[in-house]
C-alpha cells in the first residue's frame, strides 16, 4: 500500500517539476524565437515560433553592427572580470581574519556593521553618491568607478558567505600545521585556506557575475560616455522615442545572455553546496 503511494508522490513532484521548469524557461524560448522574425511578426504573432519568411538572422548582424557588440563585450567583461576578482580576493581575507579574530570587539563591530549595511537598497544612497561622485570629485565616466562600486555594495554579502564557510567547513587545525610547518599568516591563507574556499567562491562567482553581467541602473548612472557602456546600456541602441526595432533588441538579448549561461554551466555543480555552507548562522 505504501508503494504505490510513494509513486504517486512522487509522479506529482515530477509534473510540478516540469511545469515548472516550462514556466521558468518560457521567456527565455520567447527571446531566442523572437530574435529570428521580423518586426511586424513579433508585433502580431510574439507566440508564433518562426517567421513566414524564415529565420531572420539579419537581426543578429544588425545587433552586432549597431550596438558595437564586441566594444560593449569588452566593457562588460572588464568591469565584470575586475569586479568578480577584488571581491573574491578581498572579501575572502576580511572574512577569514573576522573568523579567526571573533574575540576581537573591533571585529564582532565591523562584522555586525557589515551585515547592517546589507538592509540599506541602492536607490537610498544612489542620488547622493552619483551627486558627490560626479559634482565633487568629477570621477564619473571611468569603468574604474564602477568596478569600486560594485566593489562597495557587493562585499557585505560577499563577506558574510564566506565568513559562514571559514567558521563552518575550514578547521583551524590545518592552519596551526601549517603555522608550525613555519608558514606565515599570508602564506596559511593562500595555500591553505583559499583553495579549501572553492565551492563558497565559485557561488559568490556565479550570483555577482550575474549581477554585475546584467545590471543597468548603476552603469546608467556612471558611464556616460557610448565608448564605455556595457552591453545592457549598449541594447538601449534599439529602443526609438515612438517605436522599439523588437528584433534587434532580441538578438542583443540573447547574444547578451550567452556568456553568463556558459558560465553558470560550468560553475552549477558549486551554486547549491555553497549557498547552504556559507549560510551558517555567525
Amino acid at each position: 500500500m505504501r508503494r504505490p503511494i510513494q509513486h504517486r508522490t512522487m509522479t506529482l513532484k515530477t509534473i510540478l517539476a516540469i511545469v515548472l521548469w516550462l514556466g521558468y524557461m518560457f521567456p527565455f524560448a520567447l527571446v531566442l524565437t523572437n530574435s529570428l522574425k521580423r518586426k511586424v511578426s513579433i508585433v502580431k504573432f510574439p507566440l508564433q515560433l518562426f517567421d513566414e519568411k524564415g529565420l531572420q538572422w539579419v537581426n543578429y548582424k544588425n545587433a552586432i553592427e549597431k550596438m558595437s557588440f564586441f566594444r560593449s563585450f569588452g566593457n562588460s567583461f572588464f568591469v565584470t572580470a575586475c569586479s568578480v576578482a577584488i571581491l573574491l580576493l578581498f572579501s575572502s581575507m576580511a572574512a577569514w581574519f573576522l573568523v579567526r579574530h571573533a574575540t576581537w570587539k573591533s571585529s564582532k563591530i565591523t562584522f555586525a556593521l557589515m551585515m547592517a549595511s546589507m538592509a540599506v537598497p541602492f536607490q537610498v544612497v544612489m542620488i547622493p553618491l552619483i551627486s558627490i561622485y560626479g559634482g565633487v570629485f568629477h570621477m564619473l565616466n571611468s569603468r574604474i568607478t564602477l568596478i569600486l562600486m560594485n566593489f562597495g555594495f557587493g562585499v557585505a554579502l560577499c563577506i558574510f558567505m564566506c565568513h559562514g564557510f571559514i567558521k563552518a567547513n575550514v578547521p583551524l587545525s590545518l592552519e596551526e600545521a601549517a603555522t608550525i610547518d613555519g608558514c606565515s599568516p599570508h602564506a596559511t591563507f593562500f595555500f591553505v585556506v583559499f583553495p579549501l574556499m572553492k565551492p563558497i567562491l565559485s557561488t559568490i562567482t556565479i550570483l555577482e557575475a550575474l549581477g554585475f553581467w546584467n545590471d543597468y541602473l548603476l552603469p546608467y548612472l556612471v558611464l556616460g560616455k557610448k565608448e564605455i557602456a556595457t552591453l545592457p546600456l549598449a541594447i538601449r541602441t534599439f529602443y526609438g522615442t515612438f517605436s522599439n526595432d523588437y528584433g534587434n533588441i532580441m538578438a542583443g538579448l540573447v547574444l547578451s545572455m550567452l556568456p553568463i549561461i556558459v558560465l553558470y554551466i560550468f560553475l552549477q555543480k558549486y551554486i547549491v553546496g555553497g549557498v547552504i555552507a556559507g549560510a551558517v548562522k555567525s
